[in-house]
């Protein structure tokens, strides 16, 4: 390949596992097309109803009759189930984004968002930024994964405010096809990119030692740590907590080698 072919294209050769589908892997996959890679979207995780719908559904009639001063949002599926419930929440009720992808998503199903953490992408940076903005008590909802550390919730009620946490969905994980289970293991697919501790738990869980040339992409600080928890060996890991940077990240890691080469 030519330099300018290289840089045009400069992730021809490698094979990306995507780990999750729908419309996210979609516009993964299309990202990585782009550079020249071969995406796998292979689901391993899903997401389920909570065990508790009565609750949920309680807590989003309180947010639209007004009763919170702020919505916390951590996640893009947490998204998910307010505009599956048709939630409509009020202006006089301000929304927190963990980082830019989870206000995006709130902003293409048309909700307002008032803060995302400026510095650290993560419940420990949201909860920074609302204590010092809000130092008086205030009403919370804090929407949540079954699985999610209740770090915000507990900062936010030590901190004086009036919070209530809820689960919003459950994460469950999802059996990947053998057909990548022993691409996986033979090292056809180059490089893994891990978008949350839940997928790391999964790619340990269900491929169990990852060959020696295969790239670990986590993306963000956080994931990194999880990631490492779970038992990866993480070669790359993004700045900020967005795709769009995970694979700029896989970009400049491997863009000075080749593309591995498996019989």
């Amino acid at each position: 390949m030519t330099a300018s072919a290289h840089a045009a294209k400069p992730l021809k050769g490698w094979r990306v596992l995507v780990p999750r589908g729908g419309p996210w892997g979609d516009g993964v996959a299309a990202d990585l097309r782009s550079r020249g890679a071969t995406p796998v979207v292979a689901p391993m995780i899903n997401f389920a109803p909570t065990e508790d719908p009565d609750a949920l559904r309680a807590a989003l009639a309180a947010l639209t009759a007004g009763e919170f001063d702020w919505l916390t949002v951590t996640s893009a599926t947490t998204v998910d189930v307010l505009y599956s419930e048709r939630v409509r929440i009020p202006s006089t009720t301000k929304v927190a984004a963990v980082g830019e992808t989870t206000a995006a998503a709130l902003q293409a199903v048309g909700y307002s968002v008032d803060l995302v953490p400026a510095k650290d992408n993560s419940a420990r940076g949201m909860l920074e930024e609302l204590t010092a903005l809000e130092p008086e008590p205030k009403r919370f909802l804090a929407l949540r994964s079954e699985i999610a550390k209740p770090l915000l919730s507990v900062g936010l009620a030590e901190a004086g405010h009036d919070v209530s946490s809820v689960v919003a969905y459950r994460t469950i994980g999802e059996p990947v096809d053998e057909k990548v289970v022993s691409d996986v293991r033979s090292g056809r697919i180059s490089v893994i990119l891990v978008t949350s501790g839940s997928v790391a738990d999964q790619v340990a869980s269900q491929f169990g030692t990852l060959p020696s040339s295969t790239v670990v992409a986590a993306i963000g600080p956080r994931t990194a740590k999880d990631a490492r928890a779970a038992g990866l060996d993480v070669a790359v890991v993004s700045r900020h907590q967005t795709v769009t940077d995970l694979i700029d990240s896989v970009v400049d890691a491997v863009s000075d080698r080749e593309a591995p080469t498996v019989a």
